[in-house]
């Protein structure tokens, strides 16, 4: 017990000059300026008690109000959300509004889209369609556009058809309003016309690829007929029509042959077919593919591997 009790004074009196040197300012300075409990410039602060000090600031009006008002807002905070959450629309009735409403704006737009014609369609100035003559140039409005061509109105008793291969061969037309628009004033070419279907087709190509046109039907009995067509069998054609996939040539068969871009042997990766494809130009060709059933004719313009090829001679000099 004597033992003890000297080992107890002996602690008291080590740890109470280390308590007077935690709290001295020797030690409070050097604690600041080590890089584990100091902070310096750039250091990320997550916690401090100022962040404790403005929440509290923050809160101190609702801190100061009495449990009896507190218990009544956060009740009238309930009560507003249940009543807010039962206004709202089903999920049933917002989908009905929903397509009313972009049923309507359709609607709108079309009825905006429409074209004023010259003469209203139950006019007794429109020309009769029987009284038109078939190759005479007309002046028309564009109506409307299709996907496979626009409808143009001629001063007629029905708007005629302009399809989309009868716009233009200077360049490839995936969709006429590429070139069309409704209201446009353009000048077309009466093809046929059919008084008793009330249909007309229209054409805005020149004379002379009309008139060419005209002439490869005429002698459509003159023409070589798909089944005496065998792949690999070579062709002389011309390009008469040049697309952003390829082309169509001519080659004297029942139908224009078609002419992969990818099939041409001046293909290039980075080049469109209108850069080694022109329209008139001579061409030698395969038959790469036939299908008789569609009228369809595919053509390569590389040739074939098990072609043989023309025979060479190696002559040694004496």
């Amino acid at each position: 017990m004597k033992y003890f009790a000297t080992i107890c004074a002996s602690l008291v009196g080590f740890i109470v000059p280390i308590e007077s040197f935690v709290h001295s300012p020797t030690f409070q300075s050097r604690l600041a300026s080590t890089s584990i409990f100091g902070e310096k410039e750039g250091d990320i602060v997550l916690y401090s008690d100022d962040d404790q000090e403005k929440t509290l600031s923050k809160n101190k009006r609702w801190n100061s109000l009495s449990p009896a008002v507190k218990e009544r807002i956060i009740k009238e905070g309930q009560q507003r959300a249940i009543k807010n959450k039962k206004k709202r629309e089903p999920a049933a009735d917002k989908k009905r509004r929903m397509l009313m409403f972009y049923k309507k704006a359709a609607a709108d737009t079309k009825r905006m889209s429409r074209v004023e014609r010259p003469l209203p369609l139950n006019s007794d100035e429109r020309t009769v369609l029987r009284d038109l003559v078939i190759g005479q140039n007309y002046n028309g409005t564009v109506i409307s556009l299709t996907s496979f061509g626009a409808y143009v109105d001629i001063g007629t008793e029905c708007d005629g058809l302009l399809h989309v291969s009868q716009i233009t061969r200077e360049r490839f037309i995936e969709h006429p309003k590429q070139a069309l628009s409704p209201g446009d004033q353009i000048n077309v070419t009466l093809v046929r016309a059919s008084p008793a279907l009330k249909k007309m087709h229209l054409s805005m190509l020149p004379r002379e690829i009309l008139e060419e046109e005209d002439e490869d039907k005429d002698d459509f009995e003159e023409r070589i007929p798909l089944e005496d067509l065998a792949t690999d069998d070579e062709l002389w054609g011309e390009i008469k029509r040049v697309t952003s996939y390829g082309a169509y040539v001519e080659v004297g068969a029942v139908v224009q042959g078609w002419l992969h871009f990818m099939d041409h042997p001046e293909f290039e990766f980075g080049k469109v077919p209108s850069d080694f494809m022109k329209v008139s130009d001579r061409i030698r060709c395969w038959v790469s593919n036939k299908d008789e059933d569609n009228l369809r004719l595919k053509l390569t313009a590389i040739r074939p591997k098990d072609l043989p090829g023309p025979r060479r001679e190696i002559k040694k000099l004496d």
